[in-house]
């Protein structure tokens, strides 16, 4: 088959990522193999390949927002057939049996491994997935919009609940693509009212249209004091800033898997008042399932620009700078 691979990370525009020959990966006993048909492109791609995160496994093919269908199965699979159609999203392993998984906190696992990144992803004709960590998906929605809710959508809803916004409550979001469009749709859905401080102005118009009270530059002051607010721009340059806006007894919630160095933090005006900085790391499979219902139920969507999979360096490339709001999903031109 054909598949994308960081041959060596470093720049996109620089030939980090190349499609390359690979054989069409064999399931495990317990994994089932997906025929992709759409791939969500994710900022922990761009890390991936650009060496932000450190190698995992050379030569990784990334993608982990995986639309596609069953096209063959373990011995020890039960409950799938050959052309349902599943989900592969970030998390794809943990052990079950340490203290995190036994208190409802498999995200903190310290054997996860992730799509993408330890495993071969989406960004090929063909890739495999734990059964226990397939997503069933809803009906009704075609391909291309699912994509970006499988990381975008999980990881903003994660995001969102760690931020433990009050009802009715004010929230900022800090940059606007894939997840934080999609973790918008979900705040207002609850009655929120969200300010979106962001540098691009189709970003600002799509967060206006989709129903935000105000859009403004990223460095910004939001109009009025926010009960919580939410990084997913990964500038630790943003953190003080975000900080200050917060209302006393706030809280900030960091989205993202890598984020720059953060400036100091003066103590009066950023963090007294009991306000508090939260971060995120990946989700729970209870995650995935609570935000896919919700997104069935509010019909969130995402905004979604679409690339042939035989493009995804340009995907890539476009995503680095900035160039698209919402959400890029790459469809599978190589079958």
């Amino acid at each position: 088959m054909r598949a994308w691979s960081v041959v060596e990370p470093g720049p996109v525009g620089e030939g980090a990522l190349r499609l390359v020959e690979k054989a069409v990966p064999v399931p495990g006993a317990d994994e089932l193999l997906v025929h992709v048909r759409a791939c969500g492109v994710c900022r922990t791609d761009l890390h991936v390949t650009e060496g932000d995160l450190p190698v995992h496994r050379p030569g990784v093919t990334p993608g982990h927002e995986v639309v596609g269908v069953v096209a063959g199965s373990g011995a020890g699979v039960e409950g799938f057939a050959v052309g349902d159609r599943v989900g592969v999203a970030w998390l794809r392993h943990t052990d079950g049996t340490c203290g995190y998984c036994a208190h409802g906190a498999e995200n903190l696992c310290p054997a996860s491994r992730y799509t993408g990144w330890d495993a071969d992803g989406g960004y090929a004709q063909y890739t495999t997935v734990p059964a226990a960590f397939a997503h069933r998906l809803p009906d009704g929605v075609d391909d291309v919009a699912l994509a970006p809710l499988l990381c975008a959508g999980i990881i903003g809803y994660r995001a969102l609940r760690r931020a433990a916004l009050p009802p009715g409550g004010r929230l900022g979001l800090y940059g606007f693509g894939g997840s934080a469009h999609l973790c918008a749709q979900v705040a207002l859905a609850e009655g929120a009212r969200v300010h979106v401080m962001t540098r691009g102005t189709a970003a600002r118009q799509l967060a206006l249209d989709l129903g935000a009270a105000s859009a403004q530059d990223a460095y910004a002051s939001p109009p009025e004091p926010l009960d919580s607010a939410i990084l997913f721009a990964p500038v630790g340059d943003l953190v003080p800033v975000a900080l200050r806006a917060l209302d006393r007894g706030g809280i900030l919630a960091v989205a993202g898997i890598h984020l720059s160095d953060t400036p100091p933090l003066h103590y009066e005006t950023e963090l007294f008042y009991e306000k508090q900085v939260r971060s995120v790391t990946a989700n729970t499979r209870a995650d995935a399932r609570e935000f896919l219902e919700f997104a069935a139920r509010h019909c969130v969507r995402a905004t979604t620009h679409t690339y042939p999979l035989s493009r995804a360096d340009e995907a890539l490339n476009d995503l680095k700078a900035g160039r698209f709001d919402g959400a890029a999903v790459l469809v599978n031109d190589l079958f």
